[in-house]
């Protein structure tokens, strides 16, 4: 069983940077895709980023949205997935949720991923 506790949430100013964690437990963290992704009060669950696991040689996708701002990266020794958020918005608040799925299609709806964190916060203030 594949469990996921996201850190890093807060508030900050627009302009600001936030960077997330993800820990992984139970499983082989190498060979998990992760993402990634943010529910905005009101609003559907959004894809943000994905960071491939090892069949997928580490591929990075990026929603448009934040693309130039945000960068996924993962730490395979330390079993944690990172988001790093700049020039942050206030249309990124929202609570930020990270997902992982075993190997196999790499995809960006919430629906390709079995294993999710509890979310962490994250507020952009104007």
């Amino acid at each position: 069983q594949v469990q996921l506790v996201e850190s890093g949430g807060g508030l900050v100013q627009t302009g600001g940077s936030l960077r997330l964690s993800c820990a992984a437990s139970g499983v082989t963290f190498s060979i998990l895709h992760m993402a990634w992704f943010r529910q905005a009060p009101g609003k559907e669950r959004e894809f943000v980023t994905l960071v491939a696991g090892s069949s997928g040689g580490g591929i990075t996708y990026y929603a448009d949205s934040v693309k130039g701002r945000f960068t996924i990266s993962r730490d395979n020794v330390k079993n944690t997935v990172y988001l790093q958020m700049n020039s942050l918005k206030p249309e990124d608040t929202a609570v930020y949720h990270c997902a992982a799925e075993y190997a196999g299609t790499l995809g960006r709806s919430a629906g390709s991923y079995r294993f999710w964190g509890q979310g962490t916060q994250v507020t952009v203030s104007s």
